[in-house]
C-alpha cells in the first residue's frame, strides 16, 4: 500500500466509554460515521485522544476492529500501537494487523527514556514485526524523549516505515525532515494549530484532535492547503483556532469529550486518572465551540 494514500486528515479518534467504563461501541460506530461523512480520510483508533493507555491490549484490538467494520472499507485505518515496551508493542502491532488496521501508529517509549540509538532499534522491529505500514509518533510533552530529526531521517531508509506524526511543537526540526525526507516519506503533523504552517513548509496532512468535532471544516482546511489555495485554508484555520487551543484547556482528550457531549454527540466518560472537565473551563469550550459553528 503506498504512503500516499495516507495524506490529508486523519482523525485521533476518542473512545467513547458508558458509565460504567466500559467501551461504547454503538456509540464508536457513530463517530465514525460522522467522520467518514465530513471527509475525514484516515481514522486513528487507540492514540492518546482514545486513551489507550487506560485501556487493555484486547480492549484495543476490539476497538481497532469495531473502527475497521464501522469504516467498511470507506476510509483507512492507522491503529495506535505504541508503549513503552518493544515486546508489548510488537504484540499490539500484530493484534492491529489482525484486526484489520492498514497501518500503525507507534507513539516512542515513554518513561524510559531511550537513546536515539534504542529509539531505531525499537521502531525497527516493530516495522519488521508487524509488516504493516509504520508512522512515528513524536511526542515529546508526553514521552519526555525527542526522536530527533537525524533519527526519523534513518528510519525512513527502513522500507515500512513510512512517515511521522511530528508533535514536538519544534518548527525547525519538522522543516529538517522535510527538507531531508526520501522521496515518498509522509510528514503528518500532530498539533491542529501547526497543521497549516507544516503544509505550507510541504508536510503531507494532519492527525487531527479537533476533527472529532468539526471533521468537514478539518478536512476542507486541509484539502485547500495541500492545493496551495491557502486564502480559504487560513479563514478556516483561525475560525477553529480558538477550539484548537480549548481541547487542550486541560490534558487532552478531557475537553473534546466534554465538546462532543456539549454538541449532543456522545457522552463525556473517562477512566481514573482523568476525570471530568473542570467547571471553570466549561464556558470558554463552549465559548469556542460557537465561534465554530458547532452550537447553536
Amino acid at each position: 500500500m503506498t504512503a500516499q494514500r495516507f495524506r490529508g486528515v486523519g482523525v485521533a479518534l476518542v473512545t467513547p466509554f458508558t458509565e460504567s467504563g466500559g467501551i461504547d461501541f454503538d456509540a464508536l460506530r457513530r463517530h465514525v460515521e460522522c467522520q467518514v461523512d465530513g471527509g475525514v480520510q484516515v481514522l486513528v483508533p487507540c492514540g492518546t485522544t482514545g486513551e489507550s493507555v487506560t485501556m487493555t491490549a484486547s480492549e484495543q484490538a476490539q476497538v481497532i476492529e469495531a473502527t475497521v467494520r464501522a469504516a467498511a472499507g470507506r476510509t483507512l485505518v492507522m491503529a495506535g500501537a505504541g508503549t513503552n515496551n518493544t515486546a508489548d508493542g510488537i504484540n499490539l502491532a500484530k493484534a492491529a494487523r489482525d484486526a484489520g488496521a492498514d497501518a500503525i501508529l507507534s507513539v516512542s517509549p515513554c518513561y524510559n527514556k531511550p537513546s536515539q540509538a534504542g529509539l531505531i532499534r525499537h521502531y525497527q522491529a516493530l516495522a519488521e514485526a508487524s509488516g504493516l505500514p509504520t508512522f512515528i509518533y513524536n511526542v515529546p510533552g508526553r514521552t519526555s524523549s525527542n526522536v530527533e530529526a537525524s533519527t526519523v531521517l534513518e528510519l525512513a531508509k527502513v522500507d515500512n516505515i513510512v512517515g511521522v506524526k511530528e508533535a514536538s511543537g519544534n518548527l525547525e526540526q519538522a522543516m529538517v525532515i522535510l527538507r531531508d525526507r526520501p522521496e515518498g516519506f509522509l510528514v503528518l503533523s500532530g498539533d491542529d494549530s501547526l497543521a497549516l504552517p507544516l503544509i505550507a513548509a510541504g508536510a503531507d496532512g494532519v492527525i487531527s484532535v479537533v476533527a472529532n468535532e468539526a471533521p468537514a471544516q478539518m478536512a476542507k482546511l486541509v484539502e485547500a492547503a495541500l492545493a496551495g489555495d491557502f486564502a480559504t485554508a487560513r479563514d478556516i484555520h483561525y475560525r477553529l483556532l480558538p477550539l484548537m487551543q480549548a481541547n487542550f484547556i486541560e490534558t487532552n482528550p478531557v475537553p473534546v469529550k466534554a465538546a462532543l457531549e456539549m454538541m449532543g454527540k456522545s457522552k463525556a466518560h473517562y477512566r481514573l486518572p482523568l476525570v471530568p472537565l473542570g467547571e471553570q473551563n466549561r464556558a470558554p469550550l463552549e465559548q469556542a465551540l460557537r465561534g465554530a459553528g458547532l452550537l447553536e
